[in-house]
């Protein structure tokens, strides 16, 4: 990506707008451990409180509590790390997955292209819920299998993205030249067809990310995702349902939190692909 790509993504007021929204809940994330409150400290005294009570000895919860006196400002922040860690975690195993694959198919063809293709094909034909509730079923729901689900059933359009545009490099002169100069393979792949598809890949990683954040929150919300008591965004909003009518923060903040990050991070993707268009 030049810099007159970035130079034009950065300037888009709608990338500005995404980034101030993105950037702090990220780094929310991040510093999540030096909040004050341990996430699963029960106080049975002060339960369903709403954002901003104060108890009797001056303990303020900034966004209330939940069933079970637990403070939700801390719950959310923690929340908020769990999912960027398993999104970023499972957006790298699916990014490598995919890239090796489609490299492979789109440059040598024949067999390892259908193969790759049939894969592929199958795996966009299930639905990924009932996917991920077969492999959760049969090995259990622990942070590891969560991310290896997503990792192992997000790698299917990057696959087909560098699958592509693979077919289009492997015809090109530089690539010919490279080959006829002796290059082995992995360099050629590397050094020539690589960088080209790198734009592409920022693009949708960057769209896939906030959709393996979601199929998270998705999973936990659910029961097959990471169980209690880590909380994860989709577990609040679970547990929440149950008491909107009493107490509606406790599905409301965490839902309103999920969203901006997954709208954020979807504005940056568009604002990418039309930073990285011909007429952008």
């Amino acid at each position: 990506m030049s810099a007159r790509a970035w130079l034009a993504w950065w300037r888009q007021p709608r990338t500005r707008g995404a980034l101030a929204v993105l950037l702090p809940l990220l780094l929310a994330g991040v510093f999540a451990p030096a909040y004050p409150r341990s996430p699963t400290q029960q106080d049975l005294r002060a339960t369903l409180r709403p954002p901003g009570h104060v108890t009797e000895v001056g303990v303020r919860y900034v966004l209330g509590t939940d069933q079970l006196g637990r403070d939700l400002a801390a719950r959310v922040l923690h929340g908020t790390r769990t999912s960027m860690i398993v999104g970023a975690i499972a957006l790298a195993l699916a990014l490598s997955v995919g890239t090796v694959l489609g490299l492979l198919a789109g440059y040598f063809g024949g067999l390892i292209d259908s193969v790759v293709t049939g894969v592929t094909e199958t795996l966009m034909a299930l639905p990924f819920i009932l996917l991920a509730i077969a492999i959760i079923a049969a090995v259990g729901a622990t942070p590891t299998v969560v991310v290896l689900t997503l990792g192992l059933t997000g790698w299917v359009s990057f696959a087909k993205l560098v699958r592509a545009k693979t077919l289009e490099l492997r015809d090109e002169e530089f690539v010919q030249a490279s080959r006829a100069l002796g290059a082995r393979t992995p360099r050629t792949l590397r050094r020539h067809v690589l960088p080209n598809v790198a734009p592409l890949l920022l693009v949708d990683g960057t769209l896939q990310f906030g959709a393996l954040v979601l199929a998270e929150a998705g999973l936990s919300f659910l029961g097959l995702g990471i169980r209690p008591p880590t909380p994860t965004l989709g577990g609040i909003l679970a547990e929440g349902q149950v008491f909107l009518a009493v107490a509606w923060w406790i599905s409301t903040i965490p839902g309103l939190v999920l969203l901006a990050i997954v709208l954020s991070i979807n504005v940056l993707g568009d604002t990418l692909r039309d930073a990285l268009a011909p007429d952008g």
